[in-house]
């Protein structure tokens, strides 16, 4: 019997290392696919501490997680809106989430967004 060529075998692993990054790639893409948030707007100008004010009003919900603002990012500085992971909530909660955060007058709405579009 002979031995197999050197490039069959070379070809082989290249083939298996390509199929399983490429099943770690879509295990990553799918985990990201189902993230869902609740994106807060706020009036332009809205102070930071008005910001954290509010995030800190409504984070105590189940199933609505506040992103963590960077370390890096000076309260000052804070990004326009802020962000809540809702993946896991019910619509129920969703709801809950929403009425928390319009009884501040500072905030304009709320978008639910996801990586699909939605």
């Amino acid at each position: 019997m002979r031995a197999p060529h050197p490039g069959r075998i070379l070809a082989a692993a290249v083939a298996a290392s390509a199929l399983c990054l490429a099943a770690a790639g879509c295990a990553s893409f799918d985990r990201a696919f189902g993230k869902r948030e609740a994106v807060v707007q706020f009036l332009p100008n809205t102070p930071a501490a008005e910001m954290l004010k509010v995030r800190a009003a409504c984070s105590h919900l189940p199933a609505a997680k506040v992103e963590p603002i960077p370390a890096h990012v000076l309260k000052v500085d804070l990004p326009d809106d802020i962000r809540y992971e809702v993946s896991q909530a019910s619509d129920a909660q969703i709801a809950r989430l929403t009425q928390c955060l319009n009884r501040f007058s500072s905030v304009t709405g709320v978008e639910l967004s996801s990586p699909s579009g939605d």
